[in-house]
């Protein structure tokens, strides 16, 4: 990519899409080409069709998609797997039609079987089942790494598939009762100590494992994968080499998470883990050995992410009070 390529940002709002776009502006990338929903329905074929003849972007980040916790998920299958499949099918095909130099499919790790071993390679998908309670939006993102693959096969297009972990950070969902883990903590522990309650409650046992990546690392290896030479895709029909996992290659426990998160909100009370609620799997983690190989460490601390994100959630706080 150079200085003044053209480069379209579906999603530029979101969490990953935002961080993305920051740090192409740091680097000095002048030429972002962004669109609101109001501007540009993804969904519309029709008008994403016209938006890339009109545009011609060089670079694509597909980070547009409709995303939700576990309640979501399970209240709107259909809206999950439709709105995804609409989106990632309409921007992959207009890109290949307008000859997009390159484009970066954004997945997520919900794509591999529930029961796969730890920690989890490139070449687990499609091995067995998927965990229930997300399967719409897994199949829709497996089906978005699968026209990556195909256009690339059928069209010879430079489309590549980063999986990441679960990702935090600035811009995440805050909100009390629609939102993933770390959000969901740093809120329950923030408003613990303003009202000096004694405790704060956790669900389930505190053991289960799990990995988490700063959205600014996300960033980066989102931009480092773009710039990476096309042999690492040409054989689009090998797994590990279609799609690359995102991740530190460390996880902790829940217990160790709420611990941190007690500390950097400033939190002094204690903290009860409800055990009658639900674990989960007990440890989910990417295996990043290929990411590695190509030249990508994460460099943020979980205690150093978790600070700056909790400094973003006091500069926004109003904007989540009920």
């Amino acid at each position: 990519m150079q200085k003044d390529s053209k480069i379209y940002i579906a999603g530029h709002s979101g969490l990953v899409g935002s961080a993305i776009m920051r740090q192409l502006k740091q680097m000095g990338f002048s030429n972002l080409l962004t669109h609101t929903h109001s501007e540009l329905n993804l969904i519309n074929q029709q008008q994403v069709e016209s938006f890339f003849k009109d545009e011609q972007p060089d670079f694509v980040f597909l980070a547009a998609a409709k995303v939700g916790g576990i309640q979501a998920n399970n209240t709107y299958p259909a809206d999950f797997i439709y709105q995804n499949l609409m989106i990632e099918a309409n921007i992959i095909h207009a890109a290949s039609q307008n000859h997009v130099q390159q484009l970066l499919f954004l997945g997520s790790s919900c794509i591999y079987p529930k029961a796969a071993t730890q920690p989890i390679h490139e070449q687990a998908l499609l091995t067995s089942v998927l965990e229930a309670t997300n399967e719409p939006y897994a199949l829709a993102k497996i089906a978005g790494i699968k026209l990556c693959e195909s256009y690339n096969r059928q069209f010879h297009t430079d489309f590549r598939s980063v999986m990441p972990t679960n990702l935090y950070g600035p811009g995440d969902n805050f909100h009390a009762q629609n939102s993933h883990v770390i959000p969901a903590l740093i809120r329950r522990f923030h408003e613990a100590r303003l009202n000096q309650e004694k405790q704060v409650k956790v669900w389930g046992s505190g053991k289960p494992r799990r990995e988490f990546l700063h959205v600014d690392d996300m960033a980066a290896a989102c931009i480092h994968v773009m710039t990476l030479a096309k042999i690492v895709i040409d054989n689009a029909t090998e797994p590990m080499l279609s799609h690359i996992n995102i991740g530190t290659g460390l996880d902790c426990s829940i217990m160790e998470l709420a611990d941190i998160i007690r500390d950097v909100t400033g939190f002094e009370g204690k903290i009860v883990f409800d055990e009658n609620k639900p674990d989960g799997t007990l440890q989910k983690l990417l295996d990043v050995s290929l990411l590695s190989s190509l030249g990508w460490h994460s460099s943020v601390t979980l205690r150093e992410g978790l600070l700056k994100t909790y400094e973003w959630f006091l500069e926004h706080e109003n904007s989540y009070r009920e």
